[in-house]
């Protein structure tokens, strides 16, 4: 039996698509999965890039979900 959630992206997703570049995204993805290899993605990997820098993201995601608290380090004594 299928859920109708299947049909809804998750969380990774979402983030994904609010990104605006899903399709580079998914070219970069497949293009990896194929290969195994990064390094033979490089036409993916600036096209992710190019759409990643044209859409603003770095701006946009320093500010979403990272939390200043950095309580988890530890400074050694």
């Amino acid at each position: 039996m299928t859920s109708i959630a299947d049909d809804e992206p998750d969380e990774w997703d979402k983030r994904i698509l609010n990104t605006g570049c899903y399709e580079e995204n998914l070219a970069l993805q497949l293009c990896h999965a194929d290969k195994g290899d990064w390094r033979k993605c490089l036409g993916e990997m600036a096209a992710f890039r190019k759409c990643w820098d044209q859409n603003k993201n770095n701006a946009r995601t320093s500010t979403v979900d990272n939390p200043s608290d950095n309580s988890n380090d530890k400074a050694s004594n």
